[in-house]
């Protein structure tokens, strides 16, 4: 079963200067691995607390994907706040990606598959649109019990959710950025 999604009325907490102490930006564009001139994929990107510095990050384009219209209009006033013209928008769910195959080097879904209903269908997707030596980051919470994030039932165990993208295709490692919020860092399987 699928948590309930993030309200987009309650946006200005995605951008609290506190939530740099649970999700560090510079980790997260380390762990991208950002060389410069990536297109990129933010899936549930919100009003674009990742987003923004990762299209400051690379000459290419960066494609914000959420469900709510309304939270990828805040995006696009805070780019072009910050000047940035490299940011595309798509209104759409992550279970079917209106992208070509091998679309993107690099992708971030940050607290958005405990969401979604389809799971194995977006994973699927993901999977088709990330280039053959692209990396997909998830950001996710651990399931326990923590006052921050979802309810219990809803949040993904860590070795669930690794068995599954390693089910799709995908070479996985993964690690902690606190005590709540593990991450994985997700290559497509090469072949030869």
């Amino acid at each position: 079963m699928a948590g309930e999604l993030f309200s987009y009325q309650k946006a200005d907490q995605l951008l609290n200067p506190e939530r740099e102490e649970w999700v560090p930006i510079d980790q997260v564009i380390e762990l991208l691995n950002l060389q410069g001139n990536e297109k990129v994929i933010d899936l549930g990107a919100g009003n674009g607390y990742l987003t923004i510095p990762i299209a400051e990050k690379t000459d290419d384009r960066v494609v914000a994907v959420d469900v709510q219209q309304e939270m990828l209009e805040q995006l696009a006033d805070r780019a072009v706040d910050q000047g940035l013209e490299n940011i595309d928008r798509m209104p759409s769910g992550i279970d079917y990606l209106n992208f070509p195959d091998n679309s993107f080097q690099r992708g971030v879904a940050a607290f958005v598959f405990y969401e979604v209903n389809e799971l194995e269908q977006a994973l699927q997707e993901i999977h088709r649109v990330i280039s053959e030596d692209g990396r997909l980051l998830i950001i996710e919470w651990e399931k326990s019990n923590h006052e921050e994030g979802p309810p219990l039932d809803v949040r993904l165990p860590k070795e669930a959710l690794q068995e599954k993208l390693e089910n799709f295709g995908f070479s996985v490692t993964n690690g902690n950025l606190n005590s709540n919020i593990y991450y994985m860092v997700a290559e497509k399987v090469k072949h030869i």
